[in-house]
């Protein structure tokens, strides 16, 4: 393979670290509250627990095949090495489905906050404004890309740290409390389903964190500082996740925040009134989390469509690094483009009652599920497969943290199943169509 197919290590540890956390802050920031709905906070609470644990086993078996294999590809490099070309192609699919169908749902969600504040800018405008802003950002160049990211997601982590300071004097853990289950009966049947039911939402808070990998070719000294980044990463997102649900849900009657797209500015409502410069501060800077996760997932795709082009799962086309400013332009674009016409297409397109984003959410999230059990299958296979292979990183506790995490899944995965049938079916035939397609391809090329 000559240089120009490879990418440039320029990003250092910070910049890992501002990557891992800024993919997935606006999830701190909205859609998780609707886990109170269906499992009452205390419900939710445990719920969320249990996704994090799951979260964290993977992160502490991911982080191996990260290290062991530092590729521009992630999750489908490691298939791909452990279980050859249908692996890869399952591992790569799954992963550039939720990769590609996050950024509509968060642009959106940016445009409808813009137009709040802009009522002549129409949302969906502001949103493809949005998506064109962070591609051209992200194609300018990696080094410039990485930094934004990491300053824009301080900016997020220290508008939460405001938020919970704000609103601490209205702090009383028995509104919390208050009847914090569903079916107000502990583990009663009605809590327990609804604590199922709950399961998108917990996943919310930790959704994409494993972009990371996408950045493992570029980085700098991937064996030390990738596993820092994670590490790191997945600790800063379950202290922000645990403080912004207890801080939120103890300030008033929680149920008033269960079903809205804006709980932290409502919850600071509650405390210092609507008029108050805080509120107002918030509702400004809170815009800095959806940038975040909007400017790092756009890096993410852009990744794993190279990757894929590479590998000649897609055309060459889109494996093209810019001569000059050496990024993977054209994946880029093209997967903006996708972005960008799925974001005109939410008014008009419904599944099962529900908009064109609701499902797209959760498109992503079942292929982030689909990639995190091929990803610790494939360490399995690794480890017996490749022995000798140079693991910086070791998965620990080995076999238990994969074990886990493939069982989390396996509860997240009937969860979504059971409640998106149609949304399901149209994922399994995606990647069916996407197979088909990349044989008839590969055969032509041959």
């Amino acid at each position: 393979m000559d240089k120009s197919s490879h990418l440039k290590a320029t990003l250092n540890t910070w910049q890992l670290w501002g990557i891992a956390v800024g993919l997935v802050i606006s999830g701190e920031y909205f859609g998780w509250s609707y886990g109170w709905a269906s499992a009452g906070t205390l419900g939710f609470l445990a719920t969320t627990i249990l996704v994090a644990s799951m979260y964290t086993a993977f992160i502490f078996s991911f982080t191996e095949l990260t290290t062991a294999i530092p590729n521009a590809g992630g999750p489908f490099a490691y298939a791909q090495r452990a279980f050859g070309d249908f692996g890869g192609y399952i591992a790569g699919a799954a992963t550039l489905i939720e990769f590609l169908f996050a950024p509509p749902a968060i642009a959106l969600a940016i445009g409808a906050y813009l137009n709040v504040q802009f009522p002549l800018l129409p949302p969906k405008h502001a949103a493809a404004l949005a998506y064109l802003l962070f591609m051209a950002i992200n194609i300018i160049g990696v080094k410039i890309a990485a930094s934004f990211e990491l300053f824009i997601t301080v900016l997020a982590i220290i508008e939460l740290l405001v938020f919970m300071a704000v609103v601490a004097p209205g702090f009383h853990i028995s509104n919390f409390l208050s009847g914090g289950w569903a079916g107000q009966d502990h583990f009663a049947p009605a809590a327990l389903h609804g604590m199922f039911a709950a399961v998108p939402f917990a996943i919310w808070f930790f959704l994409a964190i494993e972009g990371v990998a996408m950045a493992a070719e570029e980085a700098e000294r991937p064996s030390h500082s990738i596993p820092i980044a994670y590490i790191a990463g997945i600790g800063t997102l379950l202290v922000l996740a645990l403080g912004v649900m207890f801080f939120a849900g103890s300030v008033g009657d929680w149920r008033l925040l269960a079903n809205i797209n804006d709980p932290l500015p409502q919850a600071m409502k509650i405390v210092v009134g609507s008029s108050s410069g805080w509120l107002h501060m918030l509702v400004w800077l809170g815009l800095f989390g959806l940038i975040a996760s909007l400017h790092g997932i756009i890096f993410g795709y852009s990744r794993q469509i190279f990757a894929l082009a590479r590998a000649g799962y897609l055309p060459a086309l889109f494996g093209r690094i810019h001569p000059q400013i050496e990024t993977p332009w054209v994946a880029i674009l093209a997967g903006g483009a996708i972005g960008i016409a799925a974001i005109y297409g939410d008014s008009w397109i419904t599944i099962e009652g529900q908009s064109l984003t609701a499902n797209i959410v959760t498109m992503s999230v079942l292929g982030a599920l689909v990639m995190y059990a091929v990803s610790m299958l494939a360490l399995f296979r690794l480890r017996r497969s490749e022995p000798a292979l140079a693991r910086p990183f070791r998965a620990r506790p080995y076999p238990l943290a994969p074990v886990w995490t493939l069982a989390g899944v396996a509860v997240c995965l009937a969860s979504i199943i059971y409640s998106n049938k149609i949304v399901s079916v149209l994922f399994c035939a995606l990647l069916v169509m996407g197979y088909l397609l990349v044989r008839v391809t590969k055969r032509s090329r041959v």
